[in-house]
């Protein structure tokens, strides 16, 4: 069992940078792919970025150039650092390694 545990969220200006960290309990290794979901208020969970490997990487193309997904085994942790915020970023965003799901932490961007 893993349980996965966010953290970096909160509110920043528009333009800005925030740096999701996603921590877990057990060992990531067997976790072959990793990545972060976001939903919105009204709206569907929807994929923002995924890390497979350690190397390949599949973006949205709504956060193509501005997000970058990582990940560090030995830390047994993956990150999401988000620059140049607008204010559609904001959401729940969510951590994924399946099976398993964080329970969110929230980006708030204001205009």
């Amino acid at each position: 069992q893993v349980q996965l545990v966010e953290s970096g969220g909160g509110l920043v200006q528009a333009g800005g940078s925030l740096r999701l960290s996603c921590t877990a309990s057990g060992s990531i290794f067997s976790l072959n792919t990793m990545g972060w979901y976001r939903q919105a208020p009204g709206r569907q969970r929807e994929l923002v970025a995924l890390i497979t490997g350690g190397v390949t990487t599949t973006y949205a193309d709504s956060v193509k150039g501005r997000f970058t997904v990582s990940r560090d085994n030995a830390k047994n942790t993956v990150y999401l650092q988000m620059n140049s915020l607008k204010p559609e970023d904001t959401a729940v965003y969510y951590c994924w390694g399946a099976p398993y799901w964080g329970q969110g932490t929230q980006v708030t961007v204001s205009s």
